[in-house]
């Protein structure tokens, strides 16, 4: 991820098309909530965080960037470098940095008020079921609905997640801007073709109620010897009763549970694994999936929430509550070489749908609406 960044500052040093400067931007400052790009382990949000500040500050760089971290982050932000064009800056409660605009990345805005506000809002999960705590769903909820309630203009990374901010949160539809996430992998050289694959199904997401874990696990157990389950990702809202089906399960030598594993070791399992499988209950876009793709990949997911609108007809998709469903679906990819060599051609040309140079392109004239 690192390098794909790094080599947009690089190129776009010269005049390309995507590197913009000008003098009406000259002296800007926008400052963006970057508290949750650093962290041991990176969620979906992290990494949306991080592409989106990299990639702002090399391709707009006649910019003032300002990289704001809460209190129990910035320290750890030191270790990572930052294009020239940005600063680190302490963003507390009672305190922020003078800026001219300010983008939150986690669906929260500071206490301060800034005469621009734009908030990216990934979704609203916790408000629509007991996916987490009750403590945590208030929190979450209120700061959600602030954020709303002062955002100029909302950037949502799905139709479905837009829908939700009007439906759940009243914001008019004219206020939200649909951005799509892009995708990291696959880097140069990687190859996408199914030889040397093994007998895998693959799931990239945190052990935890909403990923729906513990029904992927019945549904594996009803498909035919002979193939593994890996299950990637950290503990979440819910792991106890997925641990303790899974110490049950007449399959467990055949499942295996990594934690949380680093970028290099997530892409030798895309390029491991025969299968993947992402039957998640609700999800405001699904990174995962589309690297998947990338990584030539075919995919079963879920028909609910922004699977459909993230997977096209690239993917099996499948009602996730109904076992039987899972189970079928994995067992026809299982023995169907002809439907994986389809989803994994429409994979690769999905994938390369979304990139996040259009992103962060898209998300630069959000801005410019604004400034």
């Amino acid at each position: 991820m690192e390098n794909s960044i790094f080599a947009l500052c690089e190129n776009n040093t010269g005049g390309s098309s995507f590197h913009r400067r000008g003098s009406a931007d000259q002296g800007v400052k926008i400052a963006l909530d970057a508290t949750y790009s650093v962290g041991e382990e990176l969620s979906g949000i992290g990494v949306y965080s991080q592409e989106i500040i990299k990639g702002l500050a090399c391709a707009y760089a006649q910019c003032d960037w300002l990289c704001c971290y809460r209190p129990h982050r910035i320290l750890r932000s030191l270790s990572r470098p930052l294009p020239p064009a940005a600063r680190r800056r302490l963003l507390t409660d009672k305190w922020s940095p003078d800026a001219h605009l300010f983008h939150g990345l986690n669906q929260r805005l500071p206490h301060t008020r800034y005469q621009r506000e734009v908030t990216t809002f990934h979704d609203l999960f916790v408000m629509t079921a007991e996916y987490s705590s009750p403590g945590f769903r208030a929190r979450f909820s209120a700061q959600a609905r602030t954020a709303a309630d002062r955002s100029d203009l909302i950037v949502c990374v799905s139709q479905f997640t837009a829908s939700q901010v009007v439906n759940l949160l009243g914001v008019p539809l004219e206020r939200t801007r649909v951005i799509h996430h892009g995708v990291r992998f696959p880097v140069a050289g990687v190859d996408t073709a199914s030889s040397n694959r093994e007998p895998i199904v693959l799931s990239v997401s945190a052990i935890q109620h909403r990923k729906n874990t513990l029904r992927l696990i019945e549904a594996f157990e009803r498909t035919p010897p002979g193939w593994r389950l890996l299950l990637v990702g950290s503990s979440g809202y819910g792991a106890e009763a997925v641990y303790s089906r899974l110490a049950q399960s007449p399959r467990r030598a055949a499942i295996e549970l990594t934690g949380y594993v680093t970028d290099a070791q997530l892409l030798d399992l895309y390029r491991r694994a025969s299968i993947f499988s992402f039957p998640s209950l609700d999800e405001g876009f699904g990174m995962p999936v589309l690297e998947a793709m990338a990584c030539g990949l075919p995919v079963l997911a879920s028909n609910v929430s922004a699977l459909p609108e993230v997977c096209g007809d690239a993917a099996v998709l499948v009602d996730p509550r109904d076992t039987d469903a899972l189970a079928d679906g994995l067992t026809r990819l299982m023995h169907n070489d002809s439907l994986r060599a389809d989803l994994r051609a429409r994979g690769l040309a999905r994938a390369s749908q979304f990139t996040w140079e259009s992103a962060i392109r898209k998300t630069w004239q959000v801005y410019q609406e604004l400034l």
